[in-house]
């Protein structure tokens, strides 16, 4: 059994160092091989595994798990054999001609437009953090970033003169991302108190933040799972009836674009998306607006 955990190790720092994987992606893999391993007889030697193994464990996700959980899982798996077949340690994939859940098509949520003016609007002066947490919600609207990649951006990242983003998303792929101005003016907002913060660390003796865009009440590097609990909690504040979360913004920016008529191929270099397929999950558009940009658009509209 240890055998196979050094190889799950070696397929996780993999994934981190090689493919650029975020610490929240790497996690829930490791989760799963951890899962997919104690399911295992004991002493069973990565060689070993059968299809007859995988098949088990997915059946015995079955009824406690969704299709998308036990989707997901199997995903991770197939990952994983593909590494190792790849580096050698095994002969053949296991996982080969095994099947996952059919799951429906998954259509994450989106505010309105009047709902983000809402959101942006709801942080107010007796909000300790209201100018960081303004600049975090206008970049987050403004560039369409996954959060991983907004905690992880650096001062030297933005160039104000160009008004552009440099971006680094999955796989360690980098783009560059237009900003708004009232992102711009969000963030300039928020320098003073973020140059007191790096001071408040350095007097109390601490390895100073100098990097990192947004930093934390410790004037340390803000966490994706702070950013997330900050949107729910003024989602909330605004009345909004859905759970806000900062992909419901990522997905917001998707759809505004798409609906005021940004072509698909510009919205996914945009999202950082490597295919468009997954981009084309935006594209939620009624069927009278459709409607309306082909009767515009098309030379035998009419």
């Amino acid at each position: 059994m240890r055998e196979i955990k050094n190889f799950a190790d070696l397929f996780l720092r993999w994934l981190e160092f090689e493919k650029g994987y975020s610490e929240h992606t790497v996690s829930g893999y490791g989760r799963d091989l951890t899962e997919f391993t104690a399911s295992l007889p004991a002493g069973m030697a990565v060689g070993e595994i059968e299809a007859v193994h995988i098949r088990r464990f997915v059946v015995s996700l079955h009824g406690r798990n969704s299709a998308a959980t036990v989707g997901r899982k199997l995903s991770a798996l197939r990952s994983f054999f593909k590494f190792l077949l790849r580096e050698k340690h095994i002969g053949q994939d296991p996982i080969t001609g095994i099947a996952g859940p059919k799951i429906g098509k998954y259509l994450p949520a989106f505010l309105t437009v009047d709902e983000v003016f809402a959101l942006l609007e709801t942080p107010n002066k007796k909000d300790r953090f209201m100018v960081r947490d303004v600049a975090i919600l206008e970049f987050l609207y403004s560039t369409g970033m996954r959060v991983a990649e907004l905690v992880s951006r650096d001062m030297s990242n933005l160039d104000f003169a160009t008004e552009v983003l440099r971006v680094r998303g999955k796989g360690k792929k980098e783009r560059l991302v237009p900003v708004g101005r009232p992102a711009l003016e969000a963030i300039q907002n928020w320098f003073p108190m973020r140059e007191q913060l790096i001071a408040d660390r350095a007097r109390r003796g601490r390895e100073v933040e100098k990097h990192a865009l947004f930093l934390n009440v410790r004037g340390g590097r803000l966490t994706s799972r702070s950013v997330e609990r900050m949107v729910k909690s003024y989602g909330e504040r605004a009345g909004i009836p859905q759970i806000v979360t900062p992909h419901a913004l990522r997905h917001s920016f998707a759809t505004h674009l798409l609906e005021m008529g940004a072509d698909l191929r510009s919205v996914q270099e945009l999202l950082g998306h490597a295919s468009l397929s997954t981009t084309q999950r935006y594209t939620h558009l009624t069927l009278d607006h459709l409607t309306e940009v082909y009767d515009k658009a098309h030379p035998n509209a009419k």
